[in-house]
């Protein structure tokens, strides 16, 4: 292998704020779930703007409700965001926006399997890009299609509840169209823009008699990525698992056809989520958590850059729990970033999400189970389930943030953390001592 040389691009250091947008009516929730109406952000985003940048953050990952924003085919109103826009632009924060994070308008009857569906997220991103060229830094097409994909087309959760192994197919080869089309739209009016492709990560493991199950979940973590690349061909290992899954092979030829290469590579890791190991658990494989801490994230970082060539970007990172437990993911995750480009991996910044608590989605559904996650105590594998109906909203916040939410009546305050301070001393590049020695970050 041929050594490389030091990456030295200016490090990005941003934050994002929790954007999941699911205008469609849930099973609790008439109204769908929307993040920025359960965190009251809508109330206060000049404030958690301002926020963004005390902390001297650069960069900021942001969501446009497209359902919001789009109300009806052709049909456009940007009065909030052309306020969020030029504040942002005021503080000095470089705004990367998030198109389609989970949900899309109800007027799309089929959502992401809808037949009108990629065109229609190429318009929205073509609209973006020409209104906003030069006063956004970047938009994401897509957030994570490997998450919307299992959500809504493997267990059916959110719109379109499709299901199964089919239906993972059909939503998965939908977003990529959808991906491509975007791009190549955003490309037409605004070339200078950043293309950020944002994807979940995930680390597996597993015993030698789930070998195969573990096989196909790792080359499915680049499936959709692959695809939007253009390169899910007859060579490719999923090619004919697709075809086997009902996607018709001129549909993989198109997009083959297609293929589009955005700028960066955006991986989104949370170590104590990110990692799973393959198990057994009455009758049925699940995904049993574990902390793979920074060995995991050097994974995913290695496995994207290599595969794409591309620049990645730490695009969603961060650790629930006490404040010393999330410096030290802070300082664990900035030292593995700076040791990499030391090595030349192309590796241009980190994304603390999210820059404040957020509401669990399970607020919006009731009891349902938006996340499968397992976890082991004591040998024993137990799901990971939601606050029961009718609890406080306080009881759904995810402690994840650097402000802590607080509920004030009908209100939410954010209460600033001590990892906060910790994000803005590395911001400004002053040296710390982290668990691998003393390291100058933030240069």
């Amino acid at each position: 292998m041929t050594e490389r040389e030091p990456f030295d691009a200016p490090f990005i250091w941003a934050v994002g704020i929790e954007d999941t947008n699911v205008g469609w009516p849930l099973g609790g929730s008439p109204g769908g779930l929307d993040e920025y109406e359960a965190t009251r952000h809508y109330a206060h985003w000049r404030q958690d703007l301002a926020l963004a940048a005390s902390i001297r953050a650069t960069q900021i990952r942001y969501g446009f409700p497209w359902y919001r924003i789009n109300p009806g085919p052709g049909a456009w109103d940007w009065r909030w965001t052309d306020e969020v826009v030029a504040e942002a632009n005021r503080l000095g924060l470089g705004l990367i926006i998030d198109l389609v994070h989970y949900g899309t308008p109800t007027w799309l009857n089929g959502s992401f399997t809808d037949r009108s569906y990629p065109d229609a997220v190429a318009a929205y991103a073509r609209e973006v890009a020409n209104r906003y060229r030069g006063r956004i830094a970047g938009i994401t097409p897509l957030n994570e299609a490997l998450v919307t994909a299992s959500f809504v087309g493997l267990r059916g959760i959110w719109p379109p509840h499709e299901t199964g192994q089919g239906g993972w197919a059909r939503v998965v080869v939908s977003l990529a169209d959808g991906i491509q089309r975007s791009i190549r739209a955003i490309r037409h009016v605004a070339p200078e823009m950043h293309i950020v492709h944002v994807e979940a990560t995930h680390l597996w493991a597993a015993s030698e008699d789930l070998a195969a199950e573990k096989e196909l979940l790792d080359q499915k973590n680049f499936l959709p990525t692959d695809l939007v690349f253009g390169s899910v061909t007859a060579g490719h290992a999923l090619h004919g698992w697709l075809i086997e899954n009902g996607i018709p092979g001129e549909h993989l030829a198109a997009l083959a056809r297609g293929a589009q290469r955005p700028d960066i590579i955006g991986v989104n890791y949370y170590p104590e989520l990110s990692a799973r190991e393959l198990a057994h658990h009455e009758g049925n494989i699940v995904g049993v958590t574990f902390n793979a801490w920074t060995s995991g994230l050097e994974a995913i970082i290695r496995g994207f850059a290599d595969r794409y060539g591309l620049p990645v970007l730490v695009s969603e990172t961060a650790v629930e729990g006490d404040d010393d437990h999330r410096i030290a993911w802070l300082d664990a995750a900035a030292t593995l970033a700076h040791g990499l480009r030391a090595e030349g991996v192309p590796v241009v910044g980190l994304v603390w999400w999210p820059l404040f608590d957020f509401v669990d989605w399970s607020f919006a559904t009731g009891e349902q189970v938006i996340e499968e996650f397992y976890s082991r105590i004591d040998g024993r594998i137990s799901p990971i389930v939601p606050p029961r109906r009718g609890a406080a909203i306080d009881a759904y916040f995810r402690r994840m943030g650097l402000w802590r939410l607080e509920s004030a009546g009908s209100d939410i305050r954010r209460v600033a953390t001590r990892a906060a301070a910790a994000f803005s001393r590395h911001a400004r590049g002053i040296a710390k001592e982290v668990s691998r020695g003393s390291l100058k970050v933030g240069e």
